[in-house]
């Protein structure tokens, strides 16, 4: 078994981080251009919210505005694109110094984060934002002989600020099975603890759902219920994992010199 010494570890770590944000800077810098498309598409859920009726608009009122919201949106759509070579190079940078049945447990979880993210963030735009924008929309009055009407005019950078939100809220919320499972694997949180405190972690998703999502009724249960059956899942993931942490380690022991720490 060899230890590198630390510089080498700190030159790895230089190494790494420099991939990352050069993968980052060039993925914010091709999505950049296709930031009208962004917005077309981010966009389209409050369009077909109001009916796709003619005339209506986003507005900015700063004149830089519309630039720094285009810019936040390519670093959005960036992060995004780059969100999985930034996981292969953390797993770079770790993987070496890990055991075999350790390199076997956090595979999975390298390829279900980004499902786990796309999953979050489609249930963001697909089923969260088109409620919420139609209840939202339900305030606008038309005219009246006696009376003004009441139309949303809405900031560009308002708007796609809080739909960005939720699509980046609701992508690291689905983290919580890969959360629970490696605090569980390290022994941070125990089965027994998992399964005594369900009340609990359903008062905090409660909490977290109210905190992150729009004050209507649809948007807080469409996070509520996916999150807390997450929950369950991984209850059931610590489960097999613990099983599984068991009969490597009975391996490792009778095999110790299969795999070692670099």
């Amino acid at each position: 078994m060899t230890q590198k010494p630390l510089l080498e570890h700190l030159l790895e770590l230089r190494k790494r981080l420099l991939y990352s944000l050069l993968a980052l800077g060039l993925a914010i810098g091709l999505c950049y251009p296709l930031a009208p498309t962004l917005f077309q598409f981010l966009t389209e859920p409050l369009w077909q919210a109001m009916g796709a009726e003619e005339g209506r608009r986003l507005i900015y009122t700063g004149l830089t505005e519309a630039f720094l919201t285009y810019l936040k949106l390519a670093f959005f759509a960036g992060f995004i694109v780059a969100f999985p070579y930034l996981l292969w190079q953390a797993w770079m940078f770790v993987g070496p110094a890990l055991y075999d049945h350790e390199k076997r447990t956090i595979w999975p979880a390298l390829i279900a984060s980004p499902l786990l993210f796309l999953a979050g963030a489609s249930l963001a735009y697909y089923v969260v934002c088109p409620w919420a924008w139609k209840f939202f929309l339900s305030f606008e009055m038309p005219p009246s002989p006696g009376g003004l009407s009441l139309q949303l005019e809405a900031r560009m950078s308002e708007y796609l600020s809080l739909i960005m939100k939720l699509i980046m809220a609701f992508g690291m919320c689905f983290q919580l099975p890969l959360i629970l499972v490696g605090l569980a694997k390290l022994g941070v949180i125990g089965l027994q603890s998992l399964e005594r405190n369900r009340k609990y972690a359903f008062l905090i998703i409660v909490i977290v759902a109210a905190v992150i999502t729009p004050p209507d009724i649809i948007s807080p249960l469409s996070l509520i219920i996916p999150l807390y059956t997450l929950y369950e899942i991984s209850i059931v993931l610590v489960k097999l994992s613990l099983k599984q942490k068991g009969l490597d380690c009975a391996r490792h022991q009778m095999d110790p010199g299969k795999s070692g720490r670099l």
